[in-house]
């Protein structure tokens, strides 16, 4: 099946942020999706739309137009999730985005009216009905057919790099997982979820997809929830490893992050270089440690076996981008990944707030706070009238 690939002027962005809707006085999940899309037709209506449905009534997918820039695509999610917040306040709700809600009950969603998700759920069943997840994917923008597939395979060794940065789903239904991301074992169990399969080149991803469709595993290539894909209609490769990401900045620093790495590769294959090609078992360990340790993982740097700290790993990727962040100018954006690796990323902020005495309740209110002042929240301060206090970066 031959699969034609719209290719990119460059390394242009598109984000989609996927953000819970929040009861402000139970602080669980509101499946309210539907009503809310309906208040801002201007957002939901159009032939673009900037905000959509997704599985979960208790979500909405938040969009950006195609930027060319780190700070374009934060600023047009801005301006989007502004409106957005004067519509669901009215309601008694607020916005926040973690990996997964850490007291709601995935038993309690209500599915969106979307035919789709119907299928999907029909087909899955118990795998897709517990899928309250919440996660960001990030679009960059390739201007070559055959460039994705080695880009892709390239990008593959930064799984765990990109998981240990957004890890936020320590929490599951009310319980501690003991994982960073309990996330990624949810969404991943689906069966064609999970790290990129390392395929040789555009025909061969031409060929798997279409042995795909003919043994029935899937019925389209949009039933590939790859970790990491090839997009053909839009001409990109997506991102898909971040965990739900609570603040602005940090949804700017992966992006700075995606951009950064695939235009370099991009123009290393113009220089005639060959692309890393991370062994299929380095990839799938390595996402695992980070599933399960986040920031504190070890991760393997090559095929015998040798490992080093992600965060040293992360500090030195910083400095390896720096030059190409310059020319993309997103360097501020790329400095926040120093920031995280400092204060911790969002599992690490939420446990904290536990073990300072705090509730989950507390959790939730910090993710709302996170949101709403795109600021870090690590530690809970309650007052004596019970309401929870904040500081951080």
């Amino acid at each position: 099946m031959a699969i034609q690939f719209n290719p990119s002027r460059g390394p242009t962005l598109g984000v989609e942020w996927e953000l819970q809707l929040v009861d402000t006085h139970t602080r669980r999940l509101r499946q309210d999706a539907k009503s809310v899309l309906e208040a801002v037709p201007e957002l939901s209506e159009s032939p673009r739309p900037k905000v959509m449905h997704e599985l979960m009534q208790s979500q909405i997918e938040v969009i950006t137009d195609v930027c060319h820039t780190v700070s374009e695509a934060v600023q047009d999610l801005k301006g989007t999730i502004d409106r957005l917040a004067q519509a669901v306040a009215s309601r008694g709700m607020a916005l926040a985005c973690t990996g997964t809600h850490a007291i709601s009950d995935w038993r309690e969603a209500v599915y969106a009216p979307v035919q789709r998700y119907a299928e999907l759920l029909e087909e899955m069943q118990w795998l897709a009905w517990r899928i309250q997840t919440f996660g960001v994917h990030v679009h960059v923008g390739v201007r070559e057919r055959d460039k994705v597939i080695p880009i892709v395979n390239a990008l593959a060794a930064y799984l765990p790099h990109f998981l240990a940065l957004t890890a936020s789903s320590p929490y599951w239904g009310g319980q501690d997982t003991g994982l960073a991301s309990s996330r990624a074992i949810v969404f991943g169990a689906l069966p064609t979820a999970g790290p990129p399969q390392m395929l040789a080149d555009w025909s061969g991803f031409e060929e798997y997809m279409d042995t795909l469709k003919r043994a029935g595993t899937i019925k389209s290539i949009k039933e590939v929830w790859w970790d990491i894909r090839p997009q053909p209609n839009f001409g990109t490769i997506e991102i898909r490893m971040f965990d739900g990401i609570p603040t602005p900045r940090e949804v700017g620093m992966v992006t700075a992050l995606s951009q950064c790495l695939v235009q370099q590769f991009d123009q290393q294959l113009d220089r005639g270089y060959r692309l890393p090609h991370p062994a299929p078992w380095v990839v799938r360990d390595n996402k695992w440690r980070a599933t399960r340790y986040g920031l504190d993982a070890d991760v393997i740097t090559d095929d015998h076996g040798s490992t080093a700290p992600v965060r040293d790993m992360l500090y030195e990727l910083c400095r390896e981008l720096a030059p190409m962040a310059e020319r993309l100018g997103c360097s501020s954006e790329l400095a926040v990944v120093s920031e995280v690796v400092e204060h911790g990323n969002s599992c690490e902020r939420q446990r904290a707030i536990l073990s300072g005495g705090g509730t989950l309740d507390d959790v939730v209110d910090a993710t709302i706070i996170e949101l709403a002042e795109d600021r870090f929240v690590t530690t809970d301060l309650r007052t004596s009238n019970g309401a929870m206090g904040h500081a951080g970066t």
